[in-house]
């Protein structure tokens, strides 16, 4: 039972998040812009507009975080 448990622990961890965030805010998830590699959480930005780069001032795409849940189409 010794071997049954150690991998059943080590399963249940692996399903675990390491780093979703502290506090209340859950991300679905971010603004990013290609060129300069530049990332803006979801729950940074103000009202539903998209965000402009930071760097270069182009458009931002939004892509969903791996751990939402739902359709990303």
């Amino acid at each position: 039972m010794g071997l049954f448990s150690t991998v059943k622990e080590t399963l249940a961890a692996s399903t675990q998040s390491t780093d979703r965030g502290t506090g209340t805010q859950e991300s679905t998830g971010a603004y990013w812009c290609h060129d300069c590699a530049e990332r803006v959480p979801d729950f940074e930005v103000d009202g539903e507009a998209t965000p402009d780069c930071p760097e270069c001032g182009d458009a931002m795409t939004f892509e969903r975080s791996p751990g939402s849940t739902g359709c990303a189409c």
